[in-house]
């Protein structure tokens, strides 16, 4: 198990204790895919103890629906929304990266070359572990 919204204190602002809200379903390197515990709309985490982690939030179907960055002081910077639209200079682009603590405080974009390529490579690694790989 993980951490909470925020838990890097030990409790989320919610008073969840960390290692409550998130399971962990498999990680490989520097990434952990995670299932949220409560039946409720899928979030992301907001912090994290773990320097370089990388996030996958699996959606209630176990498809990856987003995967999170954090920065030096464990708060995350940066989202990437895997399967929904959102708005960007009047076009509707899947995925897009959101930039800030909150949500898109610094921005919503395109994906870079980068962050394309990271994207491949995290979903196949899903795929191979859902394959027995």
């Amino acid at each position: 198990m993980m951490g909470g919204r925020g838990a890097s204190s030990g409790i989320s602002k919610a008073g969840k204790v960390y290692g409550t809200e998130y399971n962990t379903i498999y990680q490989v390197e520097n990434i952990k895919f995670i299932v949220q515990n409560a039946k409720t709309s899928i979030k992301t985490p907001m912090e994290t103890m773990i320097k370089d982690r990388i996030y996958v939030t699996l959606g209630n179907d176990n498809v990856p629906k987003s995967i999170t960055f954090y920065d030096e002081d464990g708060k995350r910077n940066k989202q990437i929304d895997l399967t929904h639209f959102h708005k960007i200079n009047d076009n509707l682009v899947m995925p897009h990266t959101h930039r800030g603590y909150w949500h898109a405080e610094n921005g919503t974009a395109k994906l870079s070359t980068k962050e394309e390529m990271l994207i491949d490579k995290i979903l196949k690694k899903w795929e191979d572990y859902r394959r027995g790989k």
